[in-house]
């Protein structure tokens, strides 16, 4: 029987508060799928950063959690907002750019942290970020 926790969620991003929760869906998810707390934290982290952004640069948007549950285990986060775009892309993903007087690593953190990062930006019409992390296995065994 497949634990519904896992089962993919598309959350409404209008607030810190809506942010909040995505957060601690995001980490239930992760630790649920069998990530260990650091990598679970690492991804509720990047959710926070990425919601955080929504609320800042575009006011509302929405974001969809994934667990991947198949051979391959791992965790997507997607999130979409209608806002003004990025402007200055590799500015962003290179770390230290920022307009809202922030230290500038929201998605440049995000991006190094998870270990997949697509992201989809259309100055005037919004931007979509896809990223996953995937869930290692390691044998301890001596």
């Amino acid at each position: 029987m497949a634990d519904e926790r896992l089962d993919p969620v598309r959350l409404p991003i209008r607030s810190l508060a809506d942010v909040v929760s995505a957060r601690r869906r995001g980490l239930d998810m992760a630790l649920v799928l069998g990530f260990q707390l650091p990598d679970a934290t690492k991804i509720a982290v990047v959710i926070s950063e990425l919601g955080r952004n929504i609320i800042l640069y575009a006011k509302e948007g929405n974001m969809t959690l994934i667990a991947h549950t198949g051979q391959k285990k791992g965790f997507k986060v997607i999130v979409q907002d209608k806002g003004p775009g990025i402007e200055n892309l590799d500015l962003v993903l290179a770390g230290g750019y920022t307009t809202s007087k922030g230290m500038g690593m929201g998605v440049s953190g995000s991006k190094r942290i998870m270990d997949e990062f697509e992201i989809q930006t259309i100055v005037g019409a919004g931007t979509t970020i896809t990223t996953t992390k995937w869930l290692r296995s390691f044998n301890l065994s001596i």
